[in-house]
């Protein structure tokens, strides 16, 4: 009795050389269509563990930690600079999703650089920033800006610590006018100071202390004048 075999099903070609086409492990230099390289780890044909990434358009470099075809983990993200022709870093810290994400260095030029958080490709959390022209900010940030509690340090040493809102100086704070021995403490609406004591602090230690000490206040209810003042900004504020 003749024994039939069923033909084994053959797969069509197209899918074999897919297969030998996807890129998966270590691999040397990958170019796009538009002229950009890779070097480093894929899985599942995408850009998955150690590599480093060129751009051709604007000569920028990334070297770090990829997860599915996006910058995740630890990187560093440098561009060339059109003076030296030698490379500068930009960001040194954690992506997640093509995103600056968690703990980085952002550089913004050969003095000014932030160090902390970041969420979504902004600033978010608690950060300081080192000015170009000497001063110094550190506290919460939000949307790229200071939020909530901070101390701003200029560079002649005056400072101030209170509350920020859309990186500007906004609800209660003080002001330590070191430079001439004077401490002022009240309300900020939007870098203003609109209300407030002012009292000598340290005028004896101070470099240029004023001519006169602040003379004692004289009205019967200086507290509840205060009060009064500051019920109303804080008002108005919530208002707009």
């Amino acid at each position: 009795m003749p024994i039939f075999k069923c033909p084994q099903k053959s797969e069509p070609l197209w899918k074999e050389w897919d297969q030998k086409a996807q890129k998966n492990g270590l691999r040397h230099q990958v170019f796009a269509v538009n002229g950009d390289h890779y070097v480093g780890e894929w899985k599942d044909n995408m850009k998955h563990g150690k590599g480093t990434q060129v751009w051709k358009k604007n000569g920028a470099i990334y070297e770090g930690d990829w997860k599915s075809g996006k910058r995740d983990g630890y990187g560093t993200l440098s561009i060339p600079d059109q003076e030296t022709g030698k490379y500068k870093r930009v960001y040194s810290g954690w992506w997640k999703g093509d995103k600056k994400c968690g703990y980085g260095i952002q550089f913004f030029g050969p003095k000014e650089y932030y160090e902390g958080d970041w969420c979504g490709n902004q600033r978010s959390g608690w950060g300081r920033v080192y000015y170009s022209n000497g001063d110094i900010y550190e506290g919460q940030w939000r949307n790229d800006k200071p939020e909530g509690e901070g101390m701003l340090r200029l560079k002649n040493g005056n400072r101030y610590e209170g509350n920020w809102q859309r990186g500007v100086k906004n609800g209660s704070g003080r002001f330590f006018h070191l430079d001439r021995g004077q401490l002022f403490e009240g309300f900020w609406v939007d870098d203003v100071a609109k209300c407030g004591t002012m009292i000598d602090f340290g005028r004896d230690e101070a470099p240029q202390p004023t001519q006169f000490p602040i003379p004692e206040v004289k009205i019967l209810d200086p507290d509840g004048v205060l009060e009064e003042a500051l019920a109303m900004f804080k008002k108005t504020k919530e208002g707009d």
